[in-house]
């Protein structure tokens, strides 16, 4: 079904990684918001994702109105800023988001999924804050040590620029970034004959846009693209190639251009992208002897989006966005399969002390402490057993990793004290 149960371990594994990636949000001032799982109408969500519209889950519900479920969390956020009449904000949503799509359940691939995002709407000076969503995405791939990374980065007015001077009509432009898009997981033959052979484009067409989504690059590429005497006439691209130097200008001050790559096959096949895009991925070095690094997919994406607000405003007002969703699936399943491999066993609780007792009937004696430990704010437990042996208490311990034991058995309760037991070194003292 691509959905799935997560068991104790796996929330505490996810939990954490949320908590690395909140953090980062936090650090840089964004504040959260919730929007509803449930789009009403429908229409809100259709013609905004591309060819991706087929994934959404439509519902129906008894009054007969159609209904989807949320495919995304940015469609949801400009929504919430028209509605609201808000033009500035710095926000963060961590939430389910559901997709009709054929999961990939090894590749951390599902129906119901958790995105991550962070954006910033307003209008401000140019590529200034894309350039912090680019930090952001650095921060959190760095905090979270998965390996080594590259962030692809294109321009959408770029690509359009690229396929109108490769004489491409407008009305195949959606089509052909889908297409494009693929150049990460197929190789250019194929992604020209999808060209040709399905989307009807003249080989010569094809082989002009591959002269130029196969180039990748940092600073030199964009100098050269601005020099390039059919790119250099198109308005658009001539726009794109500007932000994208002046981005990099501030990638280089923020210290991070080592890891980001001017990509010209990067599309990112939604539709509502004006300019800035970008895409992280992990990449994994086959063996000893490949110069090139594999990439084992992408963790994280974004752009701007700065006509989708106005989308849903009744007259039409427009709010500049940008901002990168977090692949936190993705990244779940390799931390996952790290966990796995090392054998290491994630505590699930938050126990500090087990309230213990050596002799029967003393189970009133740990009620009372146990009441007078919760009273004064400290996590603690006890087995649910009128009279229990003390192995068996302090082998709970250590299956559940709870650090400390207070024992009080008649001797503690004639001398009015506690004896603390550390489970790990059996070091006792009585207090």
């Amino acid at each position: 079904q691509g959905t799935r149960d997560h068991p104790p371990a796996h929330v505490e594994l996810r939990d954490r990684l949320l908590a690395t990636v909140v953090a980062c949000f936090k650090r840089h001032g964004a504040a959260a918001i919730d929007t509803p799982p449930l789009a009403s109408p429908q229409e809100t969500l259709m013609g905004k994702y591309g060819e991706e519209t087929k994934l959404i889950y439509e519902l129906q519900d008894q009054g007969g109105e159609l209904l989807a479920l949320r495919y995304d969390l940015t469609v949801p956020f400009a929504r919430y800023l028209a509605m609201n009449k808000i033009t500035n904000m710095k926000r963060y949503h961590v939430a389910k988001v559901y997709r009709r799509d054929n999961p990939a359940t090894t590749r951390g691939r599902y129906r119901e999924f958790y995105q991550c995002d962070f954006d910033i709407a307003g209008r401000f000076d140019p590529m200034i804050p894309d350039a912090e969503c680019l930090k952001i995405v650095h921060e959190i791939l760095s905090d979270l040590q998965l390996g080594d990374f590259i962030i692809k980065v294109n321009d959408r007015r770029i690509l359009n620029g690229v396929f109108a001077v490769c004489g491409i009509p407008d009305s195949k432009f959606v089509t052909m970034c889908s297409t494009v898009d693929k150049l990460d997981k197929m190789p250019w033959e194929e992604v020209r004959s999808e060209m040709v052979g399905e989307k009807g484009l003249s080989p010569e067409a094809a082989d002009r846009i591959g002269e130029y989504v196969q180039l990748h690059g940092g600073l030199d590429l964009i100098e050269r693209l601005l020099q390039d005497p059919k790119l250099s006439q198109n308005k658009l691209a001539k726009e794109g190639l500007g932000d994208m130097k002046l981005l990099f200008e501030y990638l280089t001050l923020f210290g991070i251009t080592g890891k980001i790559s001017f990509d010209l096959s990067l599309a990112r096949g939604l539709d509502y992208y004006t300019g800035v895009i970008f895409e992280a991925v992990l990449l994994q070095q086959e063996n000893d002897h490949v110069e090139e690094p594999v990439s084992v997919g992408s963790v994280a994406g974004g752009g701007r989006y700065d006509g989708l607000v106005g989308m849903f405003d009744p007259k039409g007002r427009k709010v500049p966005c940008v901002g990168v969703s977090i692949g936190i699936e993705r990244i779940f399943s390799i931390l996952e399969q790290r966990v796995e491999a090392s054998g290491e066993k994630l505590r699930t609780t938050e126990t500090q002390v087990l309230v213990a007792t050596p002799q029967k009937h003393l189970l009133a004696a740990r009620l009372k402490l146990i009441s007078e430990l919760w009273d004064a704010g400290i996590k603690a437990e006890m087995l649910y057993k009128k009279d229990p042996k003390l192995l068996k208490q302090l082998q709970y311990c250590e299956d559940m990793g709870i650090p400390l034991a207070a024992i009080v058995g008649e001797q503690e309760l004639t001398d009015g004290v506690v004896k603390l037991r550390d489970v790990a070194t059996r070091e006792e003292v009585r207090m």
